[in-house]
């Protein structure tokens, strides 16, 4: 399966960002992309303006041109976009949308078009999520042509037990769509992570960020997370095995989900855990599965 990681840097303007999807996906499909991978905030650039502004449910008009757009080139979109939450909030949500195929028993071929709304809001190195945005509180894998697709955002990243779960849940490639923060160390942060989380998951890792505003000369508000670039493909044994730099750009990667088998023989971390690793086994506390999967 190819998978593109369109490493772009959205503005202020929906509109303008939907053109950025577009000629994304255009040149994706070209290059024989399956799927194409957009980063967090896409519909609108954190820091470029009020989110409730242009928040829309999911069959509002941006995702519905979304959905045309992966209609018209024939794959599978997964960008971040707003919709609306409770008291003045939105939920940051990630859009799948496209011809999914059929699924891994071999059904018929499916249009998916469904959201996962980010679960871990990013509270930290000085700046505040939650003032605006409305946590999610459920996982999601998505099928697309019979094999499981993870869905995380961004600072989900930071937080194992998601991606476990994801896995358990029959993720064998994940996706994590981010607007990663600058600052000192914080292009090692992004990298380790999406190491760490494919080898504690066993999953191929698709970790795709906004480009670095400063390397594309645009100046952006001070202490929004607004993107380092270095959008990476991470191995299920956790080796990087391509990886863009700060810069604007679209990086197809090859992926056979094949591998995840041969490692999870291997490395059999997902069978091994026990009481310290409950959320591995994709249930919560009280034993019911907290994963959304739609087949």
């Amino acid at each position: 399966m190819r998978i593109a990681a369109a490493q772009i840097l959205s503005g202020r303007d929906p509109a303008d960002n939907l053109r950025l999807v577009r000629e994304s996906v255009a040149e994706a499909a070209a290059r024989g992309a399956r799927i194409v991978a957009l980063p967090e905030a896409t519909m609108r650039a954190f820091g470029a303006g009020r989110l409730d502004e242009v928040a829309e449910p999911l069959d509002g008009p941006w995702a519905g041109a979304v959905a045309e757009i992966a209609r018209e080139h024939g794959v599978v979109v997964v960008v971040g976009m707003f919709t609306p939450g409770q008291g003045g909030r939105v939920r940051n949500t990630l859009l799948v949308t496209g011809p999914a195929g059929g699924d891994a028993a071999g059904g018929p071929d499916r249009d998916l078009h469904v959201g996962y709304d980010k679960i871990h809001l990013f509270d930290a190195f000085g700046f505040a999520e939650s003032d605006t945005v409305e946590p999610g509180d459920a996982t999601r894998v998505v099928t697309v042509d019979g094999v499981g697709i993870g869905l995380s955002v961004c600072y989900d990243i930071r937080f194992p037990g998601q991606y476990r779960q994801l896995a358990a849940a029959g993720a064998r490639i994940t996706i994590c769509a981010a607007s990663w923060g600058s600052g000192p160390g914080k292009v090692d942060q992004w990298l380790l992570l999406a190491r760490a989380r494919a080898l504690d998951a066993t999953t191929f890792l698709v970790a795709v960020g906004q480009a670095d505003p400063g390397v594309e000369g645009v100046e952006v508000t001070r202490g929004a997370p607004t993107g380092v670039g270095h959008s990476v493909l991470v191995g299920p044994d956790g080796t990087v095995r391509d990886e863009a730099g700060p810069e604007a750009g679209l990086v197809v990667f090859e992926i056979d989900d094949d591998e995840v088998t041969d490692i999870r023989k291997t490395i059999p971390v997902l069978a091994n855990g026990r009481i310290t690793e409950e959320s591995a086994t994709g249930e919560s506390a009280t034993g019911e599965s907290t994963a959304e999967v739609v087949r």
